[in-house]
């Protein structure tokens, strides 16, 4: 089991930045594919980005792919999420998940831990 924060949200003009962070606690970091996940007011919870367990992989949802990037760093513990460019559409809780499988999936349902979310708003 993993114990998830995030942190580094805000209110940021369109076309700034934010960098999320996600600290993880537990020994078995490495075991975990970790994902990035977000959920606008009155919407469904949508898949944002992926990572495989060493780092080596990446997978990102079409509507942010070439603006934002995922990272990790196993020996620190802690899952990040650099966000350019960003945009209105951009506004909403973003979720930090781990899933044991490891891999790149999109799919909430095969995430077995979450952190409890950090608000990103982004104005015109």
């Amino acid at each position: 089991q993993v114990q998830l924060v995030e942190s580094g949200g805000g209110l940021v003009q369109v076309g700034g930045s934010l960098r999320l962070s996600c600290a993880v606690s537990g020994r078995t970091f490495d075991n975990y594919g970790m994902g990035w996940f977000r959920q606008a007011p009155g919407k469904q919870r949508e898949f944002v980005a992926a990572i495989t367990m060493s780092g080596s992989s990446t997978r990102y949802a079409d509507s942010v792919k070439g603006r934002f990037t995922i990272s990790r760093n196993n020996a620190n513990k802690t899952l990040n999420l650099q966000m350019n460019s960003l945009k209105p559409e951009d506004t909403a809780v973003y979720y930090c998940a781990a899933n044991r499988g490891g891999g790149l999936s999109s799919l909430s349902r095969l995430y077995d831990n979450w952190g409890q979310g950090t608000q990103v708003t982004v104005s015109a």
